[in-house]
Parts: C-alpha cells; sequence; structure tokens
C-alpha cells in the first residue's frame, strides 16, 4: 500500500505501530556505530604506537563490524521512509510525518520514547519549534 503523501494526526499515530521498532533498531544501530568508532580510533592510536600485543585482524574485524551496523541504519531508515516518514536524527529516533494544516505543509513531530505524536512544527522551524498538536 502506498503512504499517504500527508498524514492526519491520527494517521500518523497508527503508523507508529511500524515505526516505533525501526526507529528503535535505528537507534540501537547508531549507538553500536558510535562505540565501534571509538574502539576503532583506539586500535589506529594503538597501531600509530608500536603496535604493542594488537592482533592483526582486530582492526579488520572492527571495520566489518561498523560496515554491518551502518548498514544496519539505512535500512531502518529507507523503512521508515517507504513508510511515508521522515528521519530527522538517527541518533535520536526523531521522526516527521507530513501534514497539512490550512493547506500548508507542516510536519507532524515524533520523537523515540513518546508515547504518541504530541508537537507539529513548520517545514523550516525544526525541532526547536515544536508546538502542541493541540495547537494544530
Amino acid at each position: 500500500m502506498q503512504p499517504p503523501d500527508h498524514f492526519t494526526l491520527e494517521q500518523a499515530n497508527a503508523a507508529l505501530a511500524e515505526v516505533r521498532p525501526l526507529a528503535e533498531r535505528m537507534v540501537a544501530h547508531r549507538r553500536e556505530v558510535a562505540t565501534l568508532l571509538s574502539r576503532r580510533a583506539g586500535l589506529t592510536s594503538t597501531i600509530a604506537g608500536n603496535g604493542g600485543d594488537l592482533d592483526p585482524g582486530e582492526l579488520a574485524r572492527v571495520e566489518a563490524e561498523i560496515a554491518e551496523e551502518a548498514k544496519g541504519v539505512a535500512r531502518c531508515v529507507n523503512q521508515i521512509h517507504g513508510l511515508g516518514a521522515q528521519v530527522k536524527d538517527a541518533d535520536e529516533g526523531l521522526v516527521d510525518f507530513p501534514a497539512l494544516r490550512d493547506g500548508e505543509e507542516v510536519l507532524l513531530c515524533w520523537k523515540l520514547g513518546e508515547d504518541e505524536i504530541g508537537f507539529w512544527h513548520g517545514l523550516e522551524e525544526g525541532f526547536a519549534g515544536r508546538r502542541p498538536v493541540d495547537e494544530l
């Protein structure tokens, strides 16, 4: 089924049943990427020194894990976009749903951890400009 070009509040809240688990996985993949990047930086620093007792395959394994986790992020983002929503921040699980307010396009704004969509903002305002949906 083709996602709507613009969501009603009810449609967007209903879509959260599919979006929420994808956003949870996306954030988990991003956290793992960050952990692995830190691990890679430590390995690179060790290698730049004297190498110590470093397992020669360790850096390659970490690089492969980073690539796999990055693919996981991309899969989740693509699936969320396929549902008609827009990922705004993969680290925080911030997702917007295009909507109309008095004929003008706005974004219904949801963040991982919120039970339902409670905010909206204009296209240029972003997260900082969120307003309660009762003003919609």
